[in-house]
């Protein structure tokens, strides 16, 4: 059947900074320019955003880079082929931990906080552990976003360059991303890390302290990516194609220094993120911090999905069996991304995959390491 010539998509969004390409493309009117009437919907977690698009309440959504991979093994509670058509933003996400946590890891190691330094800021936090475990007190507990997401990794490789077993020294929760600084405010985390502006937003509240960013473990780090399951995208090539197209456009506007503070302006609507144009601007202007389309940003690279299955492999999620290559390859589609880049006039990198390390980022142990034993090595390096 053929596609209509002005279809009608759902497309949905949570409410953070990488949000901006999903929202900006409806304020700037691109959506309209590739023949599509979209409305955009907030969700409120990340499991509702799934839920939606295995149902078709939603035909398409912002959602987490590692999420279609975990849908298409079927290891998630919900069990859907999806696929990812582009990847909305680099970086942009950060480590918050409360004020009173970073204060006591000042006062138990203050020679290894100063320097912000992952694996010593790691360090600091693993001494922490040790004086509250030799005191019979509390574990200290850290929220992501997600079992499925880069927030998780990012906590878990953490932990593990300073020696902690994150499965055992501390305990891990899900706290959706809109929720983070109330369970932080209320003391039932000690620390999360999530997008902005929900770090930010800590900062400003005086209740926490960004240890880290995400540049710090991992620079070029893809963030969310445009989610839709394998079905859809297979009946609506052409409406897919469009979506990718609009969104391209927004990417590009949004990696314009001189359009940033409109951006904030929009995206601080009660509408979107609801949040003081100040709090957006502080982050927004942070040099190589959001990342929307400058240096193949939106390639949906099928090294950085090779990444995400290692490490779904190393913390136990998914069996070591998996054809890690295959799943790759069907989840993260650079032939459908190239196809609407090629007609917007943006170049693409020739190849799918960079060899390991060649994205800058963390080295990863031998798959049968304990973490304990093998702490990851974290490195910083230039997005490919």
């Amino acid at each position: 059947m053929a596609e209509l010539e002005r279809p009608r998509l759902k497309v949905g969004y949570i409410p953070i900074i990488d949000c901006a390409a999903i929202v900006l493309a409806d304020e700037l009117g691109a959506y309209e320019r590739q023949g599509l009437e979209v409305e955009i919907r907030r969700e409120v977690s990340w499991a509702n955003v799934r839920d939606k698009l295995a149902l078709g309440t939603l035909d398409a959504s912002h959602i987490l880079a590692p999420l279609p991979l975990a849908l298409t093994l079927g290891i998630d509670s919900v069990s859907v082929p999806m696929i990812n058509a582009m990847t909305l933003q680099v970086n942009g996400n950060a480590l918050t931990l409360s004020q009173s946590l970073w204060r006591e890891m000042e006062d138990t190691a203050p020679e290894l906080v100063g320097g912000g330094h992952a694996p010593l800021v790691a360090r600091a936090l693993a001494a922490v552990v040790a004086k509250r475990a030799a005191a019979g007190a509390p574990q200290i507990v850290l929220a992501s976003v997600f079992p499925y997401s880069v927030q998780n990794y990012m906590v878990r490789l953490w932990l593990s360059s300073g020696g902690l077993d994150p499965d055992r020294d501390v305990r891990l929760t899900v706290v959706p991303p809109p929720h983070t600084v109330a369970h932080l405010s209320a003391k039932v985390i000690d620390g999360y890390c999530v997008g902005e502006p929900w770090n930010q937003r800590a900062v400003a509240l005086g209740i926490g302290r960004i240890a880290l960013t995400g540049p710090d473990i991992w620079r070029g780090m893809p963030e969310k990516v445009l989610g839709v399951t394998e079905a859809w995208a297979e009946k609506h090539p052409n409406t897919l194609k469009a979506l990718i197209k609009a969104l391209i456009e927004a990417c590009l506007w949004l990696d314009d220094p001189a359009n940033r503070p409109e951006a904030a302006r929009v995206l601080s609507s009660p509408r979107y993120l609801n949040t003081p144009v100040e709090v957006l601007s502080r982050t927004l202007d942070m040099p190589d911090f959001h990342v929307f389309q400058r240096n193949a940003a939106n390639f949906p690279w099928r090294s950085h999905a090779d990444w995400f299955l290692a490490q779904m492999i190393r913390w136990g999620q998914v069996a070591p069996g998996i054809d890690v290559k295959a799943t790759s390859d069907r989840v993260y589609r650079t032939d459908i991304y190239r196809a609407a880049a090629l007609e917007m006039g943006v170049a693409c990198p020739e190849v799918d995959r960079l060899p390991p390390g060649g994205h800058g980022e963390p080295v990863m142990p031998p798959m049968d390491a304990e973490p304990k034993q093998f702490p990851i090595r974290l490195r910083s390096g230039e997005q490919s």
